[in-house]
């Protein structure tokens, strides 16, 4: 069993971003890339087919929010280590994932040190968390009733950034497959948990808090 290889299935749009993945870890005699997936569904069926010891995820993927397809993934196979590897700051997903049950959060800047001590963390059954989201986590506790976007679903988190970046309801609605009427109280929802009183003020916290890329 020692002498086996890590096998992960990567799952990202951008086939550019796999073939750099695959690089990464194939450098490593440790650690086989075995599957490769481009969106939600495809990856879904292959873990349901396939045995894999870690899943290497984007969170924006084409068809499904990658933290969606964690939960879908975490039902089917609830031992399987998913690693979440984004170009959203962790301040943003982080947390969200690690409570959805993913082992893991990395940034697309993270080093090949990182991703691959990262893959093999995951695999042995613990979690990589990175010193600044520990500080995060940490803060966190000592700010239970803090307003934020934590306090927010993750449909709310999404409308929100959308919101904050300039689109109107009708195009969130048709993006997110909701109608304008719910992405409106969806809105309002979000503005009543944050204390806010406007888009303008959505935007603002949105820019502060790093979370438009």
């Amino acid at each position: 069993m020692a002498d086996e290889k890590i096998k992960v299935l990567l799952v990202d749009d951008h086939v550019v971003v796999r073939n750099g993945l695959s690089l990464m870890l194939g450098s490593s005699p440790d650690i086989e890339v075995a599957g490769e997936a481009s969106t939600a569904d495809e990856a879904r069926t292959m873990v349901q087919a396939n045995e894999y010891d870690v899943v290497l995820m984007d969170i924006g993927l084409p068809d499904k929010n990658g933290l969606e397809l964690l939960k879908l993934v975490k039902a089917d196979k609830p031992t399987l280590a998913v690693l979440m590897f984004s170009m959203y700051a962790e301040e943003i997903y982080a947390v969200r994932a690690l409570k959805l049950g993913a082992a893991g959060y990395l940034t697309k800047n993270s080093p090949v040190d990182v991703v691959l001590a990262a893959v093999r963390k995951a695999a042995s059954g613990g979690k990589y968390v990175s010193p600044a989201l520990t500080e995060q986590l940490a803060g966190m506790v000592g700010r239970p009733h803090m307003q934020s976007h934590h306090a927010l679903s993750n449909r709310e988190l999404e409308v929100l950034r959308l919101i904050a970046g300039g689109e109107s309801l009708i195009s969130i609605g048709q993006r997110l497959h909701l109608s304008p009427s719910t992405v409106t109280t969806y809105r309002s929802r979000i503005l009543e948990k944050m204390g806010l009183g406007s888009n303008a003020e959505l935007a603002r916290y949105a820019l502060e808090n790093g979370l438009l890329v």
